[in-house]
């Protein structure tokens, strides 16, 4: 079987939180053909790994997760990922890890290997909210982004070699959806599409300035 053109993921309810947009929208997106979509849990220990194996199982063109930010309007395009886990609240099983690196002897971090300049212009073009952001947090969202794109960097060193399957992802990333009541379902579905199918035809990211202060 080829491997899909886009594994996308999103996460399952968490905290006070009944339902998560990024579930919803992730399976409708997973409908598409040539798309595979996953829900992630809400579980440090599990969906790091997870994340890890399915970016090197499937190896995509494109792998784009996505996670709720609740205090944010817009949606959100997530620049950089670290390596750190540095838990606000406790995640589903009750664990709240501090200051623990995602993954142990991994780079201090990673930027976005998606073409998010033009993703976030084709989203505003469609009339909706949309920005770059700078910090994916250090919670669930930042771990699942780093994880991703750790599994996806080429290898490198004495032992890389050729035809792995980290070499066969192109980029990786994140996007952050704001609550269903500020952007609904339908206009979070359209608009992620929307970034997909961008990342995919987008080689060279825009080169215009998008720079902020927090």
């Amino acid at each position: 079987m080829a491997p899909p053109q886009v594994l996308i993921t999103g996460f399952e309810p968490f905290g006070q939180f009944t339902t998560n947009p990024s579930q919803e929208v992730a399976e409708a997106l997973g409908a598409r053909p040539d798309w595979h979509a996953v829900t992630l849990p809400v579980d440090f220990s599990r969906a790091v790994p997870q994340m890890q194996q399915l970016v090197r199982e499937y190896r995509p063109q494109v792998v784009l997760s996505l996670g709720l930010a609740p205090g944010r309007e817009e949606i959100s395009f997530e620049r950089v990922a670290i390596n750190l886990i540095d838990a606000r609240i406790p995640d589903n099983t009750g664990s709240q890890p501090v200051d623990q690196p995602v993954v142990p002897g991994g780079p201090s971090a990673y930027f976005t290997t998606l073409p998010v300049k033009a993703m976030c212009r084709e989203v505003q073009d469609q009339g909706v909210e949309a920005r770059l952001s700078l910090s994916a947090g250090t919670y669930g969202c930042n771990a699942v982004m780093y994880a991703a794109l750790h599994a996806s960097a080429p290898p490198v060193g004495p032992h890389a070699t050729s035809g792995t399957a980290a070499e066969t992802v192109s980029r990786a990333g994140f996007i952050h959806l704001p609550p269903a009541e500020n952007l609904s379902i339908d206009s979070a579905v359209a608009a992620v599409q929307v970034a997909a199918d961008c990342a995919l035809r987008t080689s060279t990211d825009l080169r215009v300035a998008a720079g902020a202060i927090d």
